[in-house]
């Protein structure tokens, strides 16, 4: 009896396919399947995303006057959309203009370090991706470069992959490496591999004009996701 009810509900599934355009009816099909789907599902890969600074921290202050924090919190957003529609559990440090300490915290640049650290410890993620805007004396100086620590083999795996990516798809004659840090305080306390993706410098007037700019955010965000399911393909952490 089962049998011929769920034959009855596949032939209306079909009937139904052929009336809608072909975009519409793998939308349907899909969505029929994941509402009645198995109940065994594989567990989804964990990945923290980081946006830099926030609250009274602004981070670095841009030639056009942009705050950094401002800047790390859209490209993250961006870049939690985009792994969230690719089946990833993604855990923000912060999703608003907010610091992670409270007003009472006498050191709350520490704490707020502190907290962002407990976070990504705390989440069993496979990595960690810290979202930040680089600034230099130099206003020519410009281009995205991600940094790992130095004793972490997937780090710098994880880095090299993310920066060879945005080299491809950001094409703007960037020939930066990924670069080994063992001063950074968040790259020296994490358990899980934590990258920091410096995504440009607000002392280049254009490189900041471009970090302002809602299609290019998008585009930034882009190549960090594509980097990080290149990076979970190579490794076979996915």
């Amino acid at each position: 009896m089962k049998r011929k009810y769920f034959s009855i509900f596949f032939l209306l599934l079909v009937l139904l396919a052929r009336l809608l355009t072909s975009e519409q009816s793998v939308k349907v099909m899909r969505n029929l399947f994941q509402e009645g789907g198995t109940e065994a599902k594989e567990a989804k890969v964990i990945i923290v995303i980081d946006p830099g600074h926030g609250g009274r921290d602004p981070g670095k202050v841009g030639v056009n006057g942009v705050l950094e924090k401002d800047i790390n919190l859209a490209i993250a957003l961006r870049l939690r959309d985009l792994l969230e529609q690719n089946d990833f559990h993604v855990i923000m440090t912060r999703t608003e203009d907010e610091g992670l300490y409270s007003e009472s915290d006498s050191n709350k640049k520490r704490t707020d370090l502190n907290n962002r650290i407990e976070i990504i410890n705390s989440s069993d993620a496979v990595f960690a991706v810290s979202i930040h805007q680089n600034s230099f004396r130099q206003e020519n100086v410009k281009g995205a470069q991600v940094f790992y620590h130095t004793q972490s083999e997937q780090g710098m795996i994880l880095a090299t992959t993310l920066q060879e990516q945005l080299k491809e798809t950001i094409k703007d004659k960037n020939h930066r490496k990924a670069k080994s840090n063992s001063s950074y305080y968040m790259l020296k306390h994490t358990t899980c591999p934590l990258v920091i993706v410096e995504c440009g410098y607000l002392s280049n007037y254009s490189e900041a004009e471009l970090l302002l700019d809602e299609e290019y955010q998008e585009k930034m965000a882009w190549a960090i996701h594509l980097g990080i399911i290149k990076h979970l393909n190579k490794t076979k952490l996915k």
